[in-house]
C-alpha cells in the first residue's frame, strides 16, 4: 500500500514561514485574482486562495467578471489592474471561457506580478533557468521530491496531460532531472500502454477516475494534480481505491498538491516583493 505524500502539513510550515517573513520585512503585499465566470472548482481553489492570503497577511482582491465577457474587454479589465501599484501579484483562474483568447489576457501581466508564471514572458525566464521562481505546481511536487527523499534520476516519468498549468511546466523542469520522460494527452490512442510502464506518474487532466489500478505498475510513485468535483466533493484523476494498494507513494486529494501549491504561489509572491 502506498505511503501518503502530506501536501497539507508542509503548506502549513511554508504559510508559516511567509508569514513571518512577511512580518518582519513588513511587507505590504496585495494579491489579484481575476474570475471569469462561475466554475466549482475555481470557487474551492478561491476561497482556499483567500483563507492563505488571511494566514500570511496579504491582502486578497477578487475581480469578477461573467463568464460572457469578451477578450477585448476582459484584457482592457488585467491591464488596468496590472497597472495599478498597490497590486504586488496577478492570478487568472484557468480555464478561461473558450471565447477568451487566453495567451493574450496572460500576457498582459508582466513579469514581476505573474506568480503563477503563465505569461509568454515569465514562462521563457522559467525554461531558460533565470527565473526567481517556478510555477506553482512544478515546486509543490519538486518540495515533495526533496521532502520524502524520492529520486527520479534514471526513472521512467510520465506525464498524463499536457496543460499549461501541469503538463507543459513539468516537461520542461523534468527534462532537467536526468530521467527518461513520456507525455500522454487525449491524443494518444492508448493511454494504458504507457502508463503500465511508469516509474513515476503526473497526471493534472481534470478528469474523475482518469487513471486506475490496472494502468499503473506496482511500486510506482503517483502524484495527483487534477481538479474536478464528484458527487459534489472535489476530487483529483486517480481512483485512490485501485491505485493506493499498488502505488509505493501516492499524493491524496484533497491534502495533497492542492494546498501545497497554493503555498508555492504565496511563496512566489512574497519572493518577487522581497
Amino acid at each position: 500500500m502506498a505511503i501518503l505524500l502530506d501536501g497539507k502539513t508542509l503548506a502549513e510550515k511554508i504559510l508559516r514561514d511567509l508569514k513571518a517573513k512577511v512580518k518582519e520585512e513588513k511587507l505590504k503585499l496585495c494579491l489579484a485574482v481575476v474570475q471569469v465566470g462561475d466554475d466549482k472548482v475555481t470557487q474551492l481553489y478561491l476561497a482556499r486562495k483567500r483563507a492563505a492570503c488571511q494566514k500570511i497577511g496579504v491582502e486578497f482582491l477578487l475581480f469578477r467578471f461573467p463568464g460572457k465577457i469578451t477578450t477585448e474587454q476582459l484584457a482592457k479589465e488585467v491591464k488596468w489592474i496590472n497597472e495599478q501599484r498597490n497590486i504586488s501579484g496577478i492570478v487568472i483562474q484557468l480555464p478561461l471561457p473558450v471565447q477568451i483568447d487566453t495567451p493574450r489576457v496572460l500576457n498582459l501581466i508582466s513579469v514581476e506580478k505573474d506568480i503563477d508564471c503563465l505569461s509568454a514572458a515569465a514562462l521563457g525566464k522559467f525554461y531558460q533557468g533565470v527565473s526567481l521562481i517556478m510555477p506553482p505546481v512544478v515546486s509543490a511536487i519538486a518540495r515533495l521530491i526533496k521532502d520524502y527523499k524520492i529520486s527520479l534520476k534514471g526513472k521512467n516519468i510520465v506525464i498524463v496531460g499536457a496543460g499549461r498549468l501541469v503538463g507543459k511546466p513539468l516537461t520542461i523542469w523534468i527534462l532537467n532531472q536526468n530521467s527518461t520522460l513520456s507525455v500522454v494527452d487525449e491524443f494518444t490512442r492508448d493511454i494504458a500502454s504507457v502508463t503500465k510502464k511508469a516509474d513515476v506518474l503526473i497526471s493534472g487532466v481534470g478528469q474523475p477516475d482518469l487513471i486506475t489500478g490496472e494502468m499503473i505498475k506496482m511500486g510506482s510513485i503517483i502524484f495527483d494534480a487534477g481538479s474536478s468535483f464528484k458527487s459534489g466533493k472535489a476530487v483529483g484523476d486517480i481512483e485512490y481505491r485501485t491505485v493506493f494498494p499498488k502505488a509505493s507513494y501516492l499524493t491524496p486529494v484533497p491534502g495533497g498538491i492542492g494546498p501545497l501549491t497554493i503555498a508555492c504561489l504565496l511563496e512566489n509572491l512574497v519572493r518577487n516583493n522581497s
